[in-house]
C-alpha cells in the first residue's frame, strides 16, 4: 500500500549549509506522525519542502502516490495539504471568521470578476465558504468568538484559530508546526484532544513539536532528526528508548 506522504532522500542546501541531508520517511493514512529533533535539526525546513515553500536540492516528495516535488504552495494546498506555522500568521485586524474564510478561498473558483459582479455562482460559493468556516471554528471550539478580532484572542486561542484556518481548506494531510509552543498545561491538554478529534474526522496529521510529553502521548509514529539527518524512526516507545535519540536530543528516557 502506498503511503499518504513519502519523502525519498530529500536534501536541501542553503549556500554551503546542508540543512536537510538525504532524509527518507513515510506518513501512513490515519497516522498522527511526529517529527522531532533539536533546534536547527531541519524539521521546519522539511515542512517547507512538503508544502511548497522550498524546493529540494535533490530527492522526491510524493503525496498520494503523486510526485509533488517543487510544486507551488497554492497547488499543493489544492491537492490536500494544509499547514500551520511555528510563528502565528494571522490577519490580526480581521475577525476570527474572516481569518478562517481566507483559508477556504483556495477551494473557490469564482475569481475577482465574479466577486465584484456578484454572480449567482459567486453568492453560492460565498455561502459555502462561510458554512465551512463555521464548521472549522466548531472543531477548535471558537465558533462563539467568530466576530471578535483575531488580535484580541488569547495566545492559545490564536494557535487554535490557525488550525481552524488550515482545516477550512479541507486537507487530507494537516501539518502542524509546533502547535503547543507557548501553551500552558491546560491549553496543551485541550489541544491534544482537539488533534485527536481532527484525526477521527479522517485527516492525517504530521506535527513538529518540542514538548516530548505531548509528542509521546499523542503520536502513532515518530521520526527523529539531528543535524539534518534522520537518526531514528518508530513508535513513541521505540524512539524514547533509542540510545542515539537519548544522546542527541532527549537526554533521558521519558516516563
Amino acid at each position: 500500500m502506498t503511503a499518504l506522504l513519502e519523502l525519498q532522500n530529500i536534501t536541501i542546501q542553503f549556500g554551503g549549509l546542508m540543512a536537510v541531508d538525504h532524509v527518507s520517511l513515510k506518513v501512513e493514512k490515519g497516522w498522527i506522525s511526529a517529527l522531532i529533533g533539536p533546534n536547527g535539526a531541519g524539521k521546519s525546513t522539511i515542512f517547507n519542502m512538503i508544502s511548497g515553500l522550498y524546493k529540494p536540492t535533490s530527492g522526491k516528495v510524493y503525496f498520494n502516490g503523486k510526485d509533488i516535488t517543487g510544486q507551488k504552495a497554492y497547488k499543493i494546498t489544492s491537492l490536500g495539504i494544509a499547514r500551520t506555522f511555528q510563528n502565528i500568521r494571522l490577519f490580526k485586524n480581521l475577525s476570527v471568521l474572516d481569518n478562517v474564510k481566507i483559508g477556504r478561498h483556495c477551494r473557490g473558483s469564482s475569481g475577482l470578476i465574479g466577486a465584484i459582479a456578484h454572480f449567482p455562482r459567486t453568492k453560492a460559493e460565498e455561502k459555502e465558504i462561510e458554512e465551512k468556516a463555521h464548521e472549522a471554528l466548531e472543531v477548535v471550539d471558537l465558533l462563539d468568538k467568530k466576530d471578535e478580532l483575531a488580535k484580541n484572542l488569547p495566545y492559545g486561542e490564536q494557535r487554535r484559530l490557525e488550525i481552524a484556518r488550515a482545516l477550512a481548506a479541507d486537507p487530507v494531510l494537516l501539518l502542524l508546526d509546533e502547535p503547543a509552543a507557548g501553551m500552558n498545561p491546560q491549553e496543551k491538554q485541550t489541544l491534544m484532544q482537539m488533534v485527536q478529534n481532527i484525526r477521527e474526522k479522517g485527516i492525517t496529521i504530521m506535527l513538529v513539536e518540542h514538548d516530548m510529553s505531548f509528542v509521546m502521548n499523542i503520536s502513532d509514529h515518530v521520526d527523529v532528526l539531528n543535524y539534518g539527518q534522520k537518526i531514528a524512526s518508530g513508535t513513541p516507545s521505540e524512539v524514547q528508548h533509542n540510545p542515539d535519540v537519548i544522546e542527541a536530543y532527549l537526554g533521558k528516557e521519558i516516563d
